[in-house]
């Protein structure tokens, strides 16, 4: 699957059922929910875009991934994996971008114009599935991946531990502020399932009411 988008994703159906049932189910929630109106978790459509983004952003604040992001899109015709694969090193890193960022976006659009990911099957595999296919291209991790499941596809149930907002969040919100296990984190989200993405997004606000994507 080499072609240039993904069909944009509308906002998750299962958004107010999973709103009842964390309400019920959980304290927390049950006063977070109701904090943020009609607000949810949107995507931003395009899957190379998505990851392309997320690999430009490492390591790097919000504020200058941003500008890197805003000179890089200018260089292709198109932002998707053929074009990019037509760039000069040298033009994208005076996009701002370092050496091996510039690796890690050849590999990637190399992965999406070669066939090697299962574009057209994502919206049916299981979430570690396509974590798996995601975590083979060189500059992408279990955590990007996991936030492609939750901004790009909109994965209900998704639970990413090595996140720092969502283990502040449970710590500040169910520990009172004191440091949090991985396996203290799961006591907790046993009451999210099968909505840990929508938990998540709601811990998300809690420390920061403006939304974030990715």
């Amino acid at each position: 699957m080499g072609g240039c988008v993904l069909t944009a994703l509308s906002n998750p159906s299962y958004w107010e059922d999973a709103c009842k049932h964390l309400i019920k189910k959980d304290r927390v929630m049950r006063r977070l929910i109701p904090q943020f109106g009609d607000v949810c978790l949107q995507s931003r459509g395009d899957a190379f875009v998505t990851l392309a983004r997320s690999i430009v952003g490492q390591q790097i604040s919000v504020k200058a991934a941003q500008a890197v992001w805003d000179r890089f899109e200018r260089l292709p015709k198109q932002l998707c994996p053929q074009e990019v694969l037509k760039l000069k090193v040298d033009d994208m890193r005076a996009a701002g971008l370092s050496a091996r960022k510039v690796e890690y976006l050849v590999d990637l659009a190399l992965h999406f114009a070669n066939g090697s990911l299962h574009v057209a099957n994502w919206l049916e595999m299981p979430d570690e599935e396509i974590i798996k296919e995601l975590v083979s291209i060189r500059g992408i991790g279990r955590w990007t991946a996991e936030m492609f499941l939750i901004f790009h596809l909109m994965r209900p149930n998704v639970l990413p531990l090595d996140d720092v907002g969502l283990i502040s969040g449970i710590s500040k919100n169910y520990f009172s502020g004191e440091q949090v296990s991985r396996s203290d984190m799961r006591e907790v989200a046993a009451a999210w399932q099968p909505y840990c993405t929508v938990a998540t997004w709601y811990i998300w606000r809690s420390l920061d009411p403006l939304p974030v994507a990715y």
